[in-house]
């Protein structure tokens, strides 16, 4: 299938999950308990807004649900997310809504 043995497979995760402490742990765990400056923290507050389209957007736009082809249920779904995120300012509203408009939308579209 891949070419590589199980054995293989188990050094490559172990390898990248060391590599990625000791990235996260180089920017947070050597600062240890010293105040970071207001201009970092003002940029770290952004941080949540900038990954989570990133990780959303792919999954609206090529599901793999539907062989990667856009569907009406999903950017419909993706739309009354955002809609309602911004009228209510409640993330929590925005994403049930958002829910309810997908499994609407799938029940409807097929």
């Amino acid at each position: 299938m891949t070419g590589y043995s199980p054995l293989e497979i188990w050094i490559i995760i172990i390898a990248l999950g060391i590599g990625t402490f000791f990235l996260r742990y180089s920017f947070l765990g050597m600062i240890g308990k010293r105040q970071l400056p207001e201009w970092a923290l003002r940029y770290l507050r952004y941080t949540p807004v900038a990954v989570l389209p990133g990780l959303v957007a792919p999954l609206v736009l090529w599901p793999s649900g539907t062989g990667g082809e856009p569907d009406p249920a999903r950017l419909m779904a993706a739309a009354a997310t955002v809609l309602l995120g911004l009228v209510t300012r409640n993330t929590l509203f925005g994403i049930i809504g958002g829910l309810a408009t997908l499994y609407l939308g799938l029940w409807l579209v097929g």
